[in-house]
């Protein structure tokens, strides 16, 4: 595990700070975050997703696709249709690190 003292200012560089920004930006959009804790129990495709959170494909499809663009997402395809899950444990991290910390006193 990686602790905020293993870091020093001088040791990330400008596009590092810009390319974190830039993920955080992707967390600032609660759509977005539902998707993921839903991602978070297993994968699903984007009828599943649809019924669950109550929104129509179109939207659910442009958030995925945003996701997937960070990263955060990945896709794998079954015949006609497209599953999605989380890209990788540090998103489960990155999740349940936000939801103790807004849970702290």
């Amino acid at each position: 595990m990686v602790h905020s003292d293993d870091f020093l200012l001088e040791d990330i560089s400008e596009e590092e700070f810009i390319d974190l920004a830039e993920l955080f930006k992707i967390f600032g959009d609660s759509t977005r975050i539902k998707i993921l804790f839903l991602l978070f129990k297993g994968e699903a495709n984007v009828s599943a997703i649809c019924d669950e959170l109550s929104m129509n494909q179109s939207a659910v499809s442009h958030q995925l696709k945003i996701l997937r663009t960070s990263k955060l997402v990945k896709a794998r395809r079954a015949g006609k249709a497209m599953y999605y899950s989380l890209a990788d444990d540090h998103v489960k991290s990155i999740l349940s690190m936000g939801k103790e910390h807004i849970e702290e006193d």
